[in-house]
């Protein structure tokens, strides 16, 4: 039994040189070359994709820095022009109210003046009145006291 085994595999190996030598495995090897040069190129393709892909990462992180950038330059010239505003208004308002309360002052300073120019005239008036009466009664001693007491009273009430 052993030689069987050996003129077997005697008979396997010389069977194998011959199908090597008229090409039968060379359909096999070029098969397996072409499937090798297709992955290959698929590797290859993968490679190109994915330096596209980092590519195009790098491309939206840089707009997204340039995006972000630029909202926070907006962002700071608005507090700037919101700043400027407020304080342009408060001087305005500050202003206005300057404005108005030397107005309210000198619309005060005018009544004052024509209230003690009111009250003067009616000191004058009620002078005059009871100058007109002591002189149209000519009177003397009690009498002319009354008036005149009477008169002065007048004055004062007057001038309160």
């Amino acid at each position: 039994m052993g030689s069987d085994t050996f003129w077997v595999a005697v008979a396997f190996i010389i069977f194998i040189g011959i199908l090597a030598k008229y090409g039968a495995f060379s359909g096999i090897t070029a098969k397996l070359d072409a499937r090798g040069e297709r992955i290959r190129q698929e590797l290859e393709e993968a490679r190109k994709l994915k330096e596209e892909a980092q590519k195009l990462v790098a491309e939206y992180k840089r707009r997204q820095r340039e995006a972000e950038a630029e909202a926070e330059a907006i962002i700071t010239t608005a507090k700037a022009e919101a700043e400027r505003l407020a304080s342009e208004s408060k001087a305005k308002l500050e202003d206005m109210i300057a404005r108005r309360t030397k107005m309210a002052e000198q619309k005060i300073a005018q009544a004052e003046a024509q209230a003690l120019a009111d009250v003067k005239a009616a000191a004058a008036d009620a002078a005059v009145k009871a100058s007109e009466a002591l002189l149209a009664a000519q009177v003397i001693g009690d009498t002319a006291d009354r008036v005149l007491s009477s008169a002065v009273a007048e004055v004062k009430s007057k001038l309160n």
